[in-house]
């Protein structure tokens, strides 16, 4: 029996809250770390008759940077409606929102990492975020105004189609994840979903013809990245079983909630079509025509480098501006999610760079990004925690609760790199020193002098201590020479112990190239 072959639409709703001083349409305090109920609040957020809301400037600027950092259309016209319907967490009985005219019309996004074409954006709208039901009190629910009246800056994609579920998950998931960074680069939105300051509503449709879409359920207000992935497998998998047992009908345009415990979907309620809501241009607010409004050619000049263009410049090589470093995917993805890492690495990057980058700039940045990605953030985990043996030779206090990470100083972190470039210490020695000054930021050149923790160059010394080394290890040198296998070990691998017991015998101060090519000469 050839089984059918079946095509996964998914389109995605992302609401995240601006990061304002104040609300949409009133002066109350924007401040989404608020732990008392009903403090931020005025007669505007709770609809009290008479009230008139004023538009804010900032919050429309926000989704003029947003649209054009995702390369789409900006309006010049544009007006705010009313999205009428009844719950207790909308006093007005109405929501202000856009329809017909939003802000941002098209516009895409790479799904980065994926072999795929870009995921396609409708619009980009402003409107008001409800207040938060509290339903914590057994048989009745309270309505907390803070969130009330927050400016919320709605993302709608296209419907993407594929013929594999897996695929469009991914491809779903990697999108919200980029429209995050994107957030956090224009510095608009802290869009943490923990705290539901970005929730993402996936619509998901399953049929056997590629040019036609199914019956579309919405599945609302996931919260995690992971939760989106499971309530989209869940379901893909639900319609599937539905398609196999030829119950199609049964999959209805419905809203579903995810319920994390149970991992399942359930039915809330059936999906509103936008006559349900009955729109019309709110009449207390202006219309707008925003090139009289903001300077888009100067806002768009003052954007910040955005994620998939510090991609390229951090994976590419390249010795003219803008300078590309050739750094390793795995560690470019680190900077890429971490912002303060990232600005981090670019002051160091100035200080090794010099006026102009060289092969030799180059290579000391590539070794500045290793100790950062490996040493420095596997430091940064392990200070704080009760074993310090990741902490080396450092004389640190023993108790960890004496410690505190602290990102050393560009200056001195390039520093550190250049004596390590130069050979000055060994990587031994460079790592300890780095365990030093995330405590306590100083010198490295300070800290070696004073530890006696520079390299041993000087080949006649290290002549006369290896020499010692084979006078006292003779079964281990005749098994060298001879190329035996009493010991369980290579030819090589017999050397580099030799090698090992030098850097022990020096304290770890001895070259370890010029210990190497010392005991080959004398054996």
């Amino acid at each position: 029996m050839i089984m059918p072959k079946y095509y996964y639409t998914i389109g995605l709703e992302i609401h995240a809250e601006l990061k304002t001083q104040t609300k949409m349409f009133c002066s109350c305090k924007n401040d989404p770390n608020e732990k008392n109920p009903n403090t931020n609040i005025c007669p505007v957020c709770l609809a009290h008759p008479g009230t008139l809301p004023v538009l804010n400037k900032k919050a429309i600027e926000s989704v003029i940077k947003t649209g054009l950092a995702l390369g789409a259309g900006i309006a010049n016209f544009t007006e705010f409606d009313r999205k009428n319907y009844f719950y207790p967490d909308i006093p007005k009985g109405y929501q202000i929102s856009q329809y017909k005219y939003p802000i941002v019309s098209g516009g895409k996004l790479a799904n980065y990492g994926l072999n795929a074409t870009d995921f396609r954006i409708t619009r980009v709208h402003l409107e008001e975020d409800t207040a938060n039901a509290k339903h914590d009190r057994g048989d009745y629910s309270l309505i907390d105004f803070n969130r009330a009246g927050l400016p919320l800056m709605e993302l709608v994609t296209e419907p993407h189609t594929f013929d594999n579920p897996e695929n469009t998950i991914k491809i779903a998931s990697n999108f919200a994840k980029e429209f995050q960074l994107i957030l956090w680069y224009l510095d608009i939105s802290e869009a943490n979903m923990e705290k539901g300051q970005m929730r993402v509503e996936a619509n998901m449709s399953i049929s056997l013809d590629p040019k036609k879409l199914g019956t579309k359920v919405e599945v609302k207000n996931l919260n995690s990245f992971r939760n989106m992935e499971r309530a989209v497998q869940y379901e893909f998998e639900r319609m599937l079983k539905l398609f196999s047992e030829n119950k199609q009908e049964e999959i209805v345009q419905e809203t579903r909630g995810w319920d994390d415990a149970k991992q399942k979907t359930f039915s809330q309620r059936k999906k509103e079509s936008s006559h349900d809501y009955r729109y019309f241009p709110d009449p207390d607010l202006p219309k707008l025509n925003l090139s009289e409004v903001f300077d888009l050619e100067k806002i768009k000049k003052e954007l910040p480098e955005l994620p998939a263009a510090k991609r390229i410049r951090y994976q590419t090589t390249s010795l003219t501006p803008p300078y590309g470093f050739g750094i390793k995917s795995e560690d470019i993805e680190m900077y890429i999610n971490n912002l303060e890492l990232a600005n981090y690495f670019e002051e160091i990057i100035k200080i090794l760079n010099g006026p102009s980058l060289t092969p030799q700039c180059l290579e000391k940045i590539k070794l500045a990004s290793n100790y950062i990605t490996s040493d420095l953030m596997g430091l940064k985990a392990e200070v704080g925690k009760s074993d310090l043996s990741v902490l080396g030779k450092s004389d640190l206090p023993t108790s960890s609760s004496a410690l505190e990470f602290q990102y050393p100083s560009p200056e001195n972190f390039a520093e550190l790199i250049n004596l390590a470039f130069e050979n000055k210490i060994s990587s031994r020695a460079a790592k300890d020193i780095l365990a030093m000054i995330v405590v306590k930021d100083e010198s490295p050149l300070k800290i070696a002098t004073e530890k006696k923790l520079f390299q041993q160059n000087d080949e006649n010394s290290l002549k006369i201590i290896a020499q010692k080394i084979i006078d006292e290890n003779p079964q281990i040198v005749a098994d060298y020479k001879n190329g035996k296998q009493t010991t369980g070990l290579t030819p090589l691998n017999i050397l580099m112990s030799l090698v090992g017991k030098i850097m022990k015998a020096t304290q770890g101060s001895a070259n370890p190239q010029l210990a190497q090519k010392v005991l080959i000469e004398i054996l």
